[in-house]
């Protein structure tokens, strides 16, 4: 009687190891625009807070300016895509920016995001 071997053949374990390179690649590749995204709404909503007790659009635009830049965010996401508005009384802000990570040669990932001070 013939035993048959069982197990991973070289071209099997070499195709799961390029798999997991590439969705550990893109894996990696997303994070930081997700971290940026958590920062911006958490800034937000700070600025917010400040506009509620009183503060004029123009000094939240400079206290945004500066948090962005403590944060890193501030080449990604400009001051001018930022709207103010009211909404029962508090101060909303809003802003929709895309964010492009080249992943490799002409291959990239495109974020569309939309944060806002409500969240």
């Amino acid at each position: 009687m013939k035993s048959r071997q069982s197990g991973l053949s070289l071209i099997g374990a070499i195709l799961v190891i390029v798999l997991l390179g590439i969705f550990l690649l893109i894996g990696f590749k997303t994070v930081g625009p997700y971290k940026e995204y958590y920062s911006l709404q958490r800034i937000l909503k700070v600025v917010a807070d400040e506009g509620d007790n009183g503060t004029l659009e123009d000094e939240m635009r400079r206290s945004y300016e500066r948090r962005a830049v403590v944060d890193g965010i501030d080449e990604s996401v400009p001051m001018s895509a930022l709207k103010f508005r009211k909404q029962g009384g508090k101060t909303v802000i809003e802003v929709a920016y895309e964010r492009k990570v080249p992943l490799v040669a002409n291959i990239s990932l495109l974020f569309d995001f939309r944060a806002s001070s409500l969240k």
